[in-house]
């Protein structure tokens, strides 16, 4: 179906000022989709509604129902919004940074007795921190490593009562005398000269104090250096050096074609390159402004430990992210450092092109699927589908659930599980009366996103049953489509209108297997959370059977044990230790033991 633009939209365009801000853009359901900057509100606005744009811009547009624009004084103040717009309204259409892709570090805390700690969360809380390591068993390789070579705290234990680690000369805390505070200041600054790269003369150090060992015959002593030397060697010299001055630095590279950006981080600590960041994703402004937009969230956002220098490609605008980030950053027009921030720009352009048919394939099955979908069905896009199943064996412990899928993919936070309250017996249709009723009453009640579709698994009854209740009780218009299935349980007809007629789909398209996933996925959530109600009932209805178990005791059963197995594989001290009677106990197993 063709997208209407708002009339509003027009009217909005011809005001828009020549001035630096950013635009928030909103969908019909008031949400906002995206959140952009620019330095002329007036032109960046108004180029997404006029001119020729690629299929992710178009496919942006085609959601847009209205827009808001904030002027700002300065490109700065507008780059610095947009990041806090971002992060406020987590809109579908910008980059997301995942906050699981983050590197360990090692951190040496501002306690009174400090400790050596590996961590991927870095606060502003004083403590010193080093990295990124490439992962965590290089960065826990390193701690114990340095762990043997600097005793800082290991324990919780008062003074005078040595742990483990005081025995292995590894935590001076427990001592009698423990270190002073200035002694401790000596031992983080030793940790942290080892860790700028003065590891090679500590080696040095120990290696004379090895050969003096050995030449006094404490060869126990000298195997004990020689096995410290070894360790360093592995821990900190496996990595080929790429810069001689050792600094730590960030060096990015981008490559963009056909609406999508691929940036490369490496990350360079001591004069090593130690570990790369790859992240590929959708863009729709300007490519620079895009990239510098990425760099200030990967930094303010997601709370990367800044280093020493950033080293960015030629033409950007290095000013501008200097003053964001307030870091040394630095274009390199020659030698080493240029040769980085190249290769850099080489591996996210050939990552870019590996990604591409990769994007193409999943976009096929989702996206793509989803607005040939609303074509069949004559609809708009159906971004939002929630689907509906039903779960009963016999008539007992009657459940329903809900799944949601945006844009083609399944948005697990969403799913909903509905114990079904006012039906009796094996009533489907009454039951998705129920379940529809609850749903959308609360989806209206919260101001919570309407679907743009929603699916029911069943043919005209279950259809019916549901549109009766969205149009005459609760006033809602919203597409609803039925899924039937054949003699295998498998999806055999999609169903829609009124009355309703069978919707003919192509069994090798990608619009038939989005409704397949959508149907197997419902029915296997559904069928899940009956399982888990039915075993539960049956565990407590056994119970309910035995003298002397009473709702507090069988309570504390269900809370302790799993299963009737376990509580049968109890003895007799285990459950009085509970706090449950000896008498009743007594009976609880005799009871489960007649049952075996």
């Amino acid at each position: 179906m063709k997208h209407i633009m708002n009339p509003s939209i027009s009217e909005k365009l011809a005001v828009l000022p020549g001035l630096s801000g950013c635009y928030l853009m909103k969908d019909k359901h008031n949400t906002v989709i995206y959140v952009g900057k620019s330095k002329r509100l007036k032109n960046r606005v108004r180029s997404y509604f006029t001119g020729a744009n690629d299929h992710k811009t178009q496919r942006l547009v085609q959601e847009i129902d209205d827009f808001e624009y904030i002027v700002t004084t300065s490109e700065i103040e507008a780059l610095i919004l947009e990041m806090n717009l971002i992060k406020k309204y987590d809109p579908k259409y910008n980059v997301m940074l995942k906050d699981d892709k983050t590197y360990p570090y090692l951190k040496i805390t501002t306690e009174r007795h400090p400790r050596l700690l590996v961590t991927r969360n870095i606060k502003k809380d004083k403590g010193k921190y080093f990295g990124p390591y490439p992962n965590v068993i290089a960065a826990r390789e390193t701690k114990r490593l340095l762990d043997r070579l600097y005793p800082l705290r290991k324990c919780n234990n008062p003074r005078g009562r040595p742990c483990l680690y005081y025995h292995m000369g590894q935590c001076l805390a427990c001592s009698e005398s423990p270190p002073s505070v200035e002694e401790y200041k000596t031992i983080a600054q030793k940790i942290t000269s080892f860790l700028h790269g003065g590891y090679k003369s500590i080696k040095n150090d120990i290696s004379n104090k090895m050969y003096e060992a050995s030449e006094h015959l404490n060869f126990e002593r000298a195997k004990e250096m020689r096995d410290q030397i070894q360790h360093i060697e592995v821990v900190m010299e496996q990595q080929k050096m790429t810069l001689t001055d050792r600094a730590d630095r960030d060096i990015f590279g981008y490559s963009y074609d056909k609406g999508w950006m691929c940036i490369q981080t490496f990350f360079v600590r001591q004069g090593n390159l130690i570990e790369r960041d790859v992240a590929v994703f959708p863009f729709f402004d300007d490519p620079e402004e895009s990239f510098i937009s990425y760099i200030g969230r990967f930094y303010l956002h997601q709370h990367h430990l800044k280093p020493k220098q950033i080293l960015l490609p030629i033409g950007t605008n290095d000013e501008l992210v200097k003053e964001l980030l307030e870091t040394d950053v630095h274009t390199p027009y020659r030698g080493r450092k240029k040769e980085l921030v190249e290769l850099a720009m080489k591996n996210a352009e050939i990552a870019l092109k590996e990604k591409f048919s990769l994007i193409e394939r999943d976009e096929a099955k989702t996206i793509l699927a989803v607005e040939q979908l609303g074509e069949i069905l004559n609809i708009e896009i159906p971004h939002r589908i929630e689907a509906f199943d039903n779960s009963n064996i016999q008539g007992t412990d009657p459940v329903s659930a809900m799944v949601a899928f945006i844009d083609g993919r399944p948005n697990k936070k969403e799913y909903r599980k509905y114990k079904i309250k006012d039906v009796e017996g094996p009533d489907d249709y009454e039951t998705m009366r129920e379940v529809i009723r609850r749903r959308y009453k609360r989806v209206l009640k919260e101001g919570l996103p309407l679907p743009d579709l929603i699916m029911v698994d069943g043919g005209k009854g279950q259809m019916s049953a549901a549109l009766d209740v969205l149009e005459n009780e609760l006033g809602l218009d919203i597409p609803l489509c039925g899924l039937s299935k054949d003699e295998k349980h498998k999806t055999s007809e999609l169903l829609y209108g009124v009355p309703p007629t069978v919707i003919p789909l192509s069994r090798q398209s990608q619009e038939f297997y989005l409704v397949q996933r959508i149907q197997d996925e419902v029915h296997r959530f559904a069928i899940t959370f009956h399982r888990q109600l039915r075993g539960k009932n049956l565990f407590q209805s056994e119970l309910d059977k035995i003298p002397g178990i009473g709702e507090k005791r069988r309570k504390l059963l269900l809370t302790h044990f799993k299963s009737i197995e376990e509580i049968r594989n109890a003895s007799l001290i285990e459950l009085t230790k509970l706090g449950i009677p000896k008498n009743a106990a007594e009976n609880l197993m005799t009871h489960l033991s007649k049952g075996e």
